[in-house]
Order: C-alpha cells, then structure tokens, then sequence
C-alpha cells in the first residue's frame, strides 16, 4: 500500500498534536496506521514518532526507534536528552548527550538546558563548566533558556557566585531567571539575598508564579520569619494571581510547626480544598513530635489513615 504524497505531513501533524498532548494511546493508534500505510520506516515520520513517544515518557520505544533511524541527527538526541532529564532519569540524559559527542553531532540552541538540568541536579559543577563554555563557544550566551538553565545548575551546585554572574550579565531576564537564582540563595542560607531580589522583582512589576513564591516560603521557614511567610501566603493570589498549592501549604506547616504554632498549622491543614500527600502531613507529625502535642498528632494520624 503506497501513500499518496499529502498522508506523511497529515501524520506528521497528527504525531506533533500527540507529542503536545502526551497521549500515548492515540499514539499507539496512529503508529499502527502508519505501518499499514508503510510510512512508518519514512525518516520524517520516524523522527515525529520517537519525538512523540519521549514526549509521553515510553523511552523504551524511542530508544528502539532511535537504533533504528538511518540518520540520528541532533534533533533525535535532543529528544531523549530532554525526555530523560524530564523524567528525573538524570544519568541516563548525561548518557545520551555523552554518546551524542562520541558520535561527534554538533549542539544546537536546544541541547544545553537540559543537560545542565542534569548537571545541576547530580552537583556535576566540572561538566556544568564544560558546558558553560559550549553556550559561550557556541554562541548561546544571549539565549534566554541557555541562561536560566546555568543559573540553575550553578545555585543547585552551591556556585553562587557563578549564578549571579550569569544573572546580571544577561541582556533580558525573565521571571523564571528571578526564581532561578532566589532558589540558589535560598539552598545555601542566603535569606538577605533572596529577599532582596523577591521585592525588586515585585518593583519592577516581574511577573511572580508558583515556584518563586515557595522559595520564598521555604526561606520563611528556615529563617523563622512567621509573620513574614503568612503576610506573603495570605496575599499571593490577590497579589500575583497564584492559587496556593500543595507545596505551598507544606510550607506553611514546616514554618508554623518550627515556631511551636502546632495547632495553627494542623488548622490550616484542615481548611484545606486540595487533596494531601505524605510530605505534608510528615511535616504536621514531626512538628508534633517535637513540640510535644500528642493530641494533635492522634488526629493528624487519625486524618491520613482515612485518606490514605
């Protein structure tokens, strides 16, 4: 059976909305027609369904894909590095780029940030400076996601310096650049800093999302800054628009809970509309254990037995 020229870019199209929606059983169905089709093997078609299958977390079947591609251009290593640093499986991106230069492929503007996710997360600083060197080499160092991800890598490593270099040499910075290097502070115990920038990025009408605001929250906490974290927790969807979360509240409950609010913490944990998860409720505990209140732990315990 031989397609007529319009059937590849017509699942091409059908393999991209499968990669942005990350349904993996419409995909399934749609590889099996390209097979039926015989356009499965067509090195447009199998470069889209390796996208896709990445892009819904099946490595496996990438992988099998990848080995049997013709050509393994760099679009196709971008894909598995960027799907395995997404899942967490950090090693195995390093793994892919690692062969991707053995198997001498150039970089394009895509294939650092993901790598250095990786780097940052594993505290692999030399590799984070090797690469750190390709963005400059390669001409990416005005690259906006090229320079976010060195923030990231270098505050995950405790390279403060490094970070904030990057930060304030950047020609545009976005809210995520803000959050990137407020995180690196907050890791090492800078609170000064972390405040500093957190009011200077609401000066300057930055956007604020979800992940600034638990750095700040985190840093409340570990500073002991009660009024502070509540003042921020009470007004952020008022004031930025951000609905609080899960991590949010656990915030929240390691702050109340450090300070010996014990009963305020579990109050709030009670009000809440979104479903709990263990992290929380740890945090309720271990407040009770330490300051002593037995009650309050019996019916916290009492609370995730029933939900568990």
């Amino acid at each position: 059976m031989h397609a007529r020229p319009r059937t590849i870019p017509f699942f091409a199209s059908l393999l991209d909305e499968c990669s942005s929606t990350k349904s993996f059983q419409k995909l399934k169905q749609i590889h099996a027609k390209t097979i039926l089709l015989d356009i499965s093997s067509h090195s447009f078609i199998r470069t889209k369904l390796l996208s896709a299958y990445a892009s819904c977390s099946q490595m496996r079947e990438a992988h099998i894909l990848f080995s049997f591609a013709s050509r393994q251009p760099t679009f196709l290593y971008n894909c598995l590095i960027r799907a395995y640093s997404s899942l967490n499986q950090l090693s195995e991106s390093l793994s892919i780029f690692h062969h991707m230069i053995i198997a001498q492929k150039p970089f394009d503007i895509s294939t650092l940030p993901p790598v250095l996710k990786s780097c940052g997360q594993l505290s692999h600083v030399t590799l984070g400076r090797q690469l750190h060197g390709a963005v400059l080499v390669n001409g990416y160092s005005s690259d906006l996601s090229n320079n976010n991800s060195l923030i990231s890598m270098y505050g995950k490593c405790g390279e403060l310096e490094c970070a904030r270099k990057v930060f304030d040499e950047m020609p545009v910075r976005s809210y995520v650049s803000w959050s990137a290097v407020m995180t690196g502070y907050e890791k090492v115990g800078m609170a000064f800093q972390v405040f500093v920038l957190f009011e200077k990025m609401v000066g300057m009408g930055m956007e604020v999302d979800g992940v600034t605001l638990t750095t700040v929250l985190t840093t409340c906490s570990r500073e002991g800054m009660v009024e502070k974290g509540k003042e921020v927790f009470e007004t952020m969807e008022e004031r930025f628009g951000v609905k609080p979360g899960l991590e949010h509240y656990t915030c929240m409950v390691d702050m109340l809970g450090k300070a010996g609010l014990v009963e305020e913490a579990e109050e709030l944990v009670m009000r809440m509309e979104l479903e709990t998860d263990e992290a929380l409720w740890n945090a309720l505990l271990a407040a009770c254990k330490i300051h002593g209140k037995v009650e309050v732990a019996e019916r916290v315990e009492r609370r995730f037995a029933g939900r568990a």
